[in-house]
């Protein structure tokens, strides 16, 4: 399995520029359609982690879902549970996420994902 993962939406122009880049350098990569295939609650830990960011910069607030669950960006909660809101409600997940080795890089703009590469 190659170092480089990408956590893609097809659907997302971002994501798939961002995919484009890694494509046009010629880098081998794992994609993960993350809304099929979500983020265990550790490994979206471990991505925040390595990112350098709290669960709430990741979370898609303008995500119509995101008012159906009734949730707020002032909520009072806990990192754990925003991370577990959003692995149980993957579109809430900002994406793309591109992973190499032990950084990561929310590919907004996708041109950041040059800064790991």
């Amino acid at each position: 399995m190659p170092d480089i993962i990408i956590y893609h939406n097809p659907r997302c122009s971002k994501s798939r520029r961002t995919k484009a880049i890694l494509d046009e350098k010629g880098l081998d990569y794992t994609v993960v359609e993350y809304l099929n295939e979500p983020p265990s609650e550790q490994r979206l830990a471990d991505v925040l982690n390595m990112m350098g960011k709290k669960p709430l910069e990741l979370v898609r607030s303008g995500e119509s879902l995101f008012k159906e669950l009734g949730l707020s960006k002032k909520d009072e909660r806990s990192d754990e549970e925003w991370i577990s809101i959003m692995t149980e409600n993957p579109r809430l997940i900002e994406r793309p996420i591109v992973i190499n080795g032990k950084q990561a890089v929310l590919g907004r703009p996708p041109e950041d994902v040059l800064k790991i590469l």
